[in-house]
């Protein structure tokens, strides 16, 4: 049996570019793929903050420092330049691994161009 948990997080990424005419993707600033540990044409899951839209795609680099997070072909329609998302990955485990997770969360800062690794929150107490 395997378990699908969350593997990284990009948290509060401000979006800084929408790219109607494009084959599609998230354009992500290689400096935060690396932070998070997103791979090149990895699936993600992308949750905009700013206005309840939800949809998954996939990741490909932007240049490194740049900041940029570009809504690429049909998830253009899903935001607007200076809407906040979350993007998320995912992992299957077996339970034994699963058990011992913790995912990779990042809180990225102004402009896209600072980051800081945050914990993973406790699990709620139903006390």
């Amino acid at each position: 049996m395997q378990v699908t948990l969350l593997k990284s997080k990009l948290h509060r990424a401000q979006v800084t570019g929408v790219h109607l005419d494009y084959s599609g993707s998230l354009s992500i600033d290689q400096d935060l793929l690396d932070a998070a540990g997103f791979l090149h044409h990895e699936k993600i899951l992308v949750g905009n903050i700013s206005n309840g839209e939800r949809f998954e795609t996939y990741c490909i680099p932007a240049p490194r420092g740049s900041g940029e997070i570009s809504l690429n072909g049909a998830a253009a329609h899903k935001g607007k330049v200076g809407d906040l998302l979350v993007i998320l990955t995912f992992v299957n485990l077996n339970p034994d691994e699963a058990a011992v997770w913790e995912p990779k969360l990042i809180l990225v800062g102004k402009k896209n161009l600072n980051h800081k690794t945050i914990p993973s929150p406790a699990p709620l107490s139903h006390d």
